[in-house]
């Protein structure tokens, strides 16, 4: 397939090429940028006049719900909504069913995943057998089957011995480890941040200090093994504070960011929307907004959606006892638009979030446009205005806490390994 993308304007945060001009992909890589190669011929035209485009979007925590949740969702639904999204390379926490803590368990959702139309899939694999904390998986077997790190999803890892023991094999082979820093004691049976909105809707509340306590352990043994850890989804300031102060001492540590934590607070949840009940929990609006200035600082690396499709039936409950998660990849690039419009950042800066700084993490060739690389590209509409709604949304998860709100910016064609996976307004193919 030969496609000429024209008249559009092409960004690349990882050159800061930021300019009119046409694309031509062939072969599944980018052949030229501006003038047309010799003998070109396109078999398909897409004008992107008025239009952005940029990478494909990289998506560091998309939950596709297979193996054994596909009453939730599944790798057809969730990979198209990705696409929908403008996502063309996703990692998938290992907190499925069974876990992915086998070889066998990675090589098969990596089959099933080439052979659907729609996003690279990169497999995280599970830190302990089952996600049960206690024992190692065999992680250098985990990576040669292609996990791309090691995590424990949300599950707890409460023995520090355990984890201690983790880095350091992980050290061993240089094998990243991605950790959600929240000490299950603090956080047992909360809901919500801990502050005036718990108190007066008597919601049981998760304190900072269950992030921040956590933290301190793992950069203590960060500290003391050298291993390559990121940090996932931070949520508020006093961690935001540490992992600045971490950077500064030559710790090899990331960290993102979930979208929703970029925009809402605990005062979200004031009228019990179970959709605004997420893990970690929404916390104050300071707590926000030095999640903001630290990604204007690059302190926080990478934004992701934290994609976690829910059945109606489990958030159609007290906020309480509702399952935690929010839909999110199709939202990623309009709250993305979003956060940058409204602290001015410029455009190429905030899409870098979102494309080769998650890359960089996730240690993979995407994210970036140039001769020669993957022909992975989002095309998409800055101006235009869409709602949120169920029918709207491609996800078969429709928990989300925009619902009945506006955006701005859509994806109009998402093309992924040289292939138009997407095109709004078209039926998918494959």
């Amino acid at each position: 397939m030969k496609i000429h993308i024209k008249n559009g304007r092409v960004i690349d945060p990882a050159s800061g090429m930021d300019s009119v001009q046409d694309v031509f992909v062939a072969a599944g890589h980018i052949q030229a940028l501006g003038q047309a190669p010799a003998d070109f011929h396109a078999n398909q035209v897409l004008d992107a006049t008025g239009l952005i485009v940029c990478p494909g979007l990289v998506d560091l925590s998309l939950r596709l719900r297979e193996p054994g949740l596909e009453y939730i969702a599944g790798l057809e639904s969730e990979m198209h909504a990705a696409a929908v999204g403008g996502v063309t390379s996703l990692a998938c926490p290992p907190d499925t069913d069974p876990p992915l803590d086998e070889p066998g368990l990675v090589e098969m959702l990596k089959f099933r995943a080439r052979n659907m139309p729609g996003p690279r899939v990169y497999p995280v694999g599970a830190l302990t057998r089952e996600l049960k904390g206690e024992r190692l998986t065999e992680m250098a077997e985990l990576h040669e089957a292609g996990c791309v790190a090691f995590s424990q999803a949300d599950a707890p890892l409460l023995d520090t011995q355990v984890l201690l023991r983790a880095l350091e094999y992980a050290t061993t082979f240089d094998l990243p480890v991605w950790l959600r820093p929240q000490d299950m004691h603090l956080s047992r049976n909360g809901v919500a941040h801990d502050g005036v909105v718990a108190a007066r809707l008597g919601l049981h509340p998760i304190p900072v200090p269950a992030e921040t306590v956590a933290l301190s352990t793992i950069l203590l043994l960060t500290r003391e093994t050298g291993a390559r850890v990121h940090l996932c989804r931070l949520s508020s300031r006093a961690g935001v504070e540490m992992v600045r102060q971490a950077k500064r001492d030559g710790l090899r540590i990331t960290c993102d960011v979930n979208i929703h934590h970029v925009h809402l607070s605990e005062m979200d949840t004031a009228d019990f929307d179970s959709n605004c009940h997420l893990v970690p929990p929404l916390r104050s609006q300071r707590d926000r907004d030095a999640i903001r200035q630290a990604l204007r600082e690059g302190v926080i690396d990478a934004i992701c959606s934290d994609h976690a499709p829910v059945d109606d039936d489990a958030k159609e409950l007290p906020f309480q006892e509702a399952e935690p998660g929010a839909t999110g990849v199709e939202l990623l690039l309009p709250l993305t638009l979003k956060w940058a419009s409204e602290t001015g950042l410029p455009l190429a800066q905030a899409l870098g979030y979102i494309t080769h700084r998650a890359a960089a993490i996730m240690g993979v060739n995407a994210g970036h446009l140039a001769v020669g690389a993957p022909a992975d590209i989002c095309v998409f509409d800055p101006e235009a205005a869409w709602l949120v709604s169920p029918s709207n949304l491609a996800s078969l998860g429709k928990n989300s806490p925009y619902l009945g709100l506006e955006m701005i910016g859509q994806v109009r064609y998402t093309i992924i390994d040289g292939h138009l996976d997407f095109k709004r307004g078209a039926r998918r193919s494959g």
